[in-house]
């Protein structure tokens, strides 16, 4: 008798007798209220900063300009004609905050690109041909993650210099590692299948053998380690905008505005808390899907 309740609830359902796997994660998925609820927050999310990235490169000032200064109007808490106040500039923190969207989101899914590009290489790589190729690639990555990861990438935006892209590859460059030792563990695993040694019986060559057999069956948790890896992508952008080597002025990102903030903390709490919430809420949200999909995706192997 199967210990898992959502493992009983699909063996009693004549659907999902005749349901792919891909279907039955799906299920379990949106069974849960809170996935749900998560999964709508990141896509409002990505709905917001497709919007306002487009509106700050095309220069639109929507809902208002979020750099155009008014010392008149500086540090006023919300209201209805700023819903978010004003920062020491006068410049309307609603606005700012939501053209901020654009820059975290793009660093999040853009480094975590990279960094899964780059993982999946080598991970493949050492996990399929074993032996000293493993070794050397294996002690590489080991060496690398001796280092503290946000110091070094500290140390490469100073040197490169603190610009979008620049955040962006450094980030990916250093945060790869933990995707390699994944896939490597996967490889090993489905190297030893018995499609796997058909397909070699049969004379394919390795890069079929990969591409076609092992990396589609390692795909549901490579994307689960791309979802997790998002969270920690935004927080490093914000920790590293918050230090004065993000993206600099005038553009605005959400850990820019809370160093703008962190002078006028006892006097305009709402600098703080806004940007704050936006900077929790991207991060949760994004943190409960990748949980939600590992949970989904882990009682679909205890299903097998």
């Amino acid at each position: 008798m199967n210990a898992n309740p959502l493992i009983e609830a699909e063996a009693v359902s004549p659907e999902a007798a005749f349901a792919t796997p891909g279907q039955r994660v799906w299920r379990r998925f949106v069974r849960n209220r809170l996935n749900v609820a998560a999964s709508g927050v990141v896509v409002a999310l990505a709905v917001i900063s497709l919007v306002f990235g487009i509106a700050s490169m095309a220069k639109i000032p929507f809902p208002s300009d979020p750099n155009a200064t008014s010392l008149e109007s500086k540090l006023r808490p919300p209201s209805a004609a700023h819903w978010m106040g004003t920062d020491q500039l006068g410049r309307d923190v609603f606005s700012r905050v939501l053209h901020g969207s654009y820059i975290s989101l793009t660093v999040g899914f853009v480094a975590v690109g990279v960094a899964l590009g780059i993982g999946t290489v080598v991970g493949a790589i050492s996990g399929y041909c074993g032996k000293w190729v493993d070794q050397v690639l294996m002690r590489a990555v080991d060496a690398l993650m001796c280092f503290p990861t946000f110091f070094l990438i500290l140390t490469a935006v100073a040197l490169l210099g603190p610009s979008l892209w620049n955040i962006v590859i450094v980030i990916g460059l250093v945060s790869w590692t933990g995707t390699a030792r994944l896939v490597r563990a996967e490889f090993l695993t489905l190297r030893e299948m018995e499609y796997v040694r058909a397909a070699r019986a049969l004379g394919q060559r390795a890069p079929a053998i990969v591409f076609r057999h092992i990396l589609p069956n390692a795909a549901a948790p490579i994307f689960v380690t791309a979802v997790l890896g998002i969270p920690g992508a935004i927080l490093t952008e914000a920790g590293l905008s918050f230090l004065g080597l993000g993206v600099q002025p005038p553009q605005a990102t959400w850990g820019s505005i809370i160093s703008d903030a962190k002078t006028y903390i006892l006097d305009a709490w709402w600098l703080i808390a806004f940007p704050g919430a936006a900077i929790l809420i991207a991060t949760l949200a994004f943190f409960l899907v990748g949980d939600g999909l590992r949970q989904s995706i882990s009682t679909q192997t205890e299903r097998k």
